[in-house]
């Protein structure tokens, strides 16, 4: 007797914790084949309904019951070709679902099931009935004049923006006598009209070449000091692509550069620019994805999750500031941005560059291993020259919130002169710590092993790793004293004490409490515009700001960067120093950085300040190979937390027990994280380490399916982080 035919089933992924595909007969009327692969429908999930994918098509042996999907989503596969293919490799990389991958990578109303966007541009135009020689209309009202601007034919919204105001309230009305209507406009590529920049020097023109004449895939980390002009070489990159009618995508780390990047690409490019970053809302970043998907936008300039566009006419990736720790995802699929777009360019088969004035050591030591072209610009473009830079020695000096009377001088000084001041701190709040002056008691978070930081003048406390709120006591809890200080200085406190020190100029605060509403920092600093006047701020400032007025950058408090436990620890100091350095000067006004410091003979500061960022870079590369860290070693980080330490430890515990005894790779742990105990739970780790990628995730590959079937793993939460920028 023959045995019954297997039956077609459609394999889909879903957005849950589990590695599996699972199998679903297809909706009514269509049968499985490989050209589904890639499209949505709605499946049911135990008592729900989820958004899933095609990802193949399976078999199960004929008889077998299985659960129907409700309904297709989409006419045609949403995902395909390239972006389709390195989803499915960054699934394989960081071991993640494919399922979570592919939702990470989709908009939001896109995971929802909803249709894809229309990106069609809209105007309105005269009906029939408009049309008519019989129509009254009284002179001069806004109706009249809409319905003269439509008498040639539809027109887009924007142009109407601009040519009549409040021209909508015009259109309903006539729209409501049937004599206008809204029409979809068919879109058409905008030809570029590029508007010429400055003459690039030699280095600049070499780099560009270098990048153009390329044919398929290439690396290039653009190496070139602050202020060299690398955003002349990308905009001259994108024009180029742009001529070959290809999309551009362009990363940068921090939604405040986008405004900026956008004003710049948009005056010199001609043609409208996208944005995509999470200060946009769900409809927006849709409908950006959307009209990406379908060729029409052809700059596209985001932040870490713009990896993800789709790039149908691919032809240039841009990441700027590739050093930037904020391209690495730190929860759910822990990606790194600048890395996955290395990936897509090799197979769109497209040039990638990487930029920044303090490249990576992974990127330097690829750049030294052949593997990326080294473009290098060591001198600023124009007029400008770097800025000299002063070490202050603090020590037995007098200071006050945490400045020197050298510094407050050299402050007045540069103030006096009608220039712009950078007073650099990089903790946000008024203080780290509050103190009981009588009994030593600190004010501690009471779900994480931390202190809270003092906010608001010393008035609130707040836990910068949980979030946790609450009003600062008036007494100490222990002792009963009122003599509660607050110890240590951040940005709230420094702007405080200048703002009271020079009452005739602006003062600015610029961190996370003062820039996270949308478009806050370029108001900020527009605010401010040419005059006179003083920023204090974080690592937000330091990031790719041109600010022609600023010519003295004062450094507060680099000390306890010098002595971290973190073995990246040196090399973020190192690039931090000399970003927030490289603002300074930038115009035809020489710029003075001034470092404020108790170790004015640490070896990293003199090696920074006589050598330079790649003297440091070549030191610490050599002392990461010595002592096995990356980029001579890659890392695996298996987190686990619950609420009791044991099931924590029992989970990482089960994990190396997996592991064989004579596997080339070296396990360290389980132990607990350099913070054990975080918003209530407590944390252990368990660390993985092989000299090659190879044996590494040949050994992932292994135990992963049997991580998720621990009956420990249903105990706690936990993760895997492949190549993790910080051990926490």
């Amino acid at each position: 007797m023959l045995s019954p035919a297997p039956t077609p089933t459609l394999q889909v992924v879903l957005p849950v914790p589990l590695p599996q595909w699972f199998d679903y007969a297809p909706p009514p009327g269509e049968l499985p084949h490989a050209g589904v692969i890639g499209r949505r429908l709605r499946v049911p999930f135990g008592s729900r309904e989820l958004v899933g994918v095609v990802a193949g098509i399976g078999t199960v042996a004929d008889g077998a019951t299985l659960r129907a999907a409700v309904a297709w989503l989409d006419p045609a596969p949403l995902l395909g070709g390239e972006l389709w293919s390195s989803l499915q490799w960054l699934s394989r990389y960081t071991h993640a679902p494919l399922g979570e991958v592919v939702s990470t990578a989709l908009p939001a109303p896109l995971r929802k099931g909803e249709p894809v966007p229309d990106t069609h541009r809209w105007g309105w135009q005269l009906t029939p009935a408009g049309q008519e020689p019989g129509v009254k209309l009284r002179a001069g009202t806004r109706p009249h004049r809409l319905a003269e601007l439509l008498g040639n034919g539809s027109v887009d919204e924007d142009l109407l923006d601009e040519a009549l105001y409040d021209w909508r309230s015009a259109a309903r009305a006539l729209a409501k006598r049937g004599l206008v209507e809204r029409v979809a406009l068919a879109h058409s590529a905008a030809l570029p009209s590029l508007r010429p920049g400055p003459c690039p020097n030699a280095e600049q023109a070499d780099a560009i070449a270098a990048i153009t004449a390329g044919k398929g895939f290439g690396a290039f980390l653009l190496d070139g000091v602050t202020g060299s002009g690398k955003t002349e070489v990308y905009l001259q990159a994108i024009a180029d692509c742009l001529a070959r009618g290809r999309q551009a995508l362009v990363l940068v780390p921090e939604i405040g550069l986008t405004p900026q990047t956008l004003a710049r690409f948009r005056s010199r490019l001609g043609i409208t620019v996208h944005e995509l970053h999470s200060g946009l809302n769900d409809n927006e970043r849709a409908r950006v994805w959307a009209a990406a998907a379908r060729g029409e936008a052809q700059v596209v300039v985001g932040t870490r999750s713009a990896v993800f566009t789709p790039l149908p006419n691919a032809g240039l990736i841009v990441v700027d500031e590739e050093h930037d720790g904020s391209y690495k995802q730190q929860d759910g699929i822990r990606y790194h941005a600048r890395d996955f777009a290395l990936v897509r360019a090799k197979a769109l088969d497209i040039p990638v560059v990487l930029g920044s004035a303090t490249p990576s050591l992974e990127s330097l030591h690829n750049a030294h291993a052949g593997r990326y072209t080294h473009l290098r610009l060591k001198q600023r473009a124009g007029e400008a020259r770097p800025p000299t830079v002063r070490v202050l020695d603090v020590r037995k000096r007098p200071l006050k919130d945490g400045l020197s009377p050298e510094v407050m001088q050299g402050i007045e000084q540069h103030l006096q002169a009608g220039h712009q001041v950078l007073v650099f701190k990089n903790r946000r709040g008024y203080a780290p710590v509050l103190l009981c002056h009588d009994c030593g008691w600190t004010a501690p978070c009471k779900r994480c092993d931390a202190p809270m930081t003092v906010h608001a003048g010393g008035r609130r406390l707040q836990c910068h790793h949980c979030g946790a709120r609450q009003p600062a006591p008036l007494a100490c809890p222990d002792c009963g004293s009122l003599a509660l200080q607050p110890q240590g200085i951040g940005t709230e406190r420094l702007e405080e004490h200048l703002v009271e020190a020079f009452a005739d100029y602006p003062v600015i605060r610029i961190d996370r409490g003062t820039t996270n509403r949308r478009d806050a920092l370029e108001s900020q600093l527009a605010s401010l515009g040419d005059r006179a006047g003083i920023l204090v701020g974080t690592q937000i400032l330091a990031k790719g700001h041109d600010l022609p007025k600023l010519t003295l950058v004062v450094v507060v408090g680099i000390d306890e960067g010098l002595f971290s436990a973190d073995f990246r620890a040196s090399e973020k100091l190192a690039q931090q120093l000399i970003q927030v350095a490289g603002r300074a000067g930038r115009a035809t006004d020489p710029g003075e950085v001034w470092l404020q410091t108790h170790h004015p003979g640490h070896p990293l500061l003199e090696t920074l300040v006589n050598g330079g960022y790649h003297a440091f870079a070549d030191a610490e590369l050599q002392q990461r190979e010595a002592a096995g860290f990356p980029p001579f070693a890659h890392l695996a980080l298996l987190r686990a937390e619950a609420q009791q330490v044991e099931h924590a430890n029992a989970m990482l515990s089960g994990v190396r027990e997996l592991i064989a005894h004579d596997s080339p790779v070296e396990r360290f742990g389980p132990m607990p994280a350099p913070m054990p105990r975080r918003a209530g739970y407590q944390r252990t780790q368990l660390l993985l380490s092989a000299p090659s990628r190879r044996p590494l995730h040949a050994l992932l590959d292994q135990i992963m399916p049997q991580v998720y079937a621990l009956p420990q793993a249903r105990k706690v939460r936990w993760s895997l982080d492949v190549d993790p920028m910080d051990l926490y």
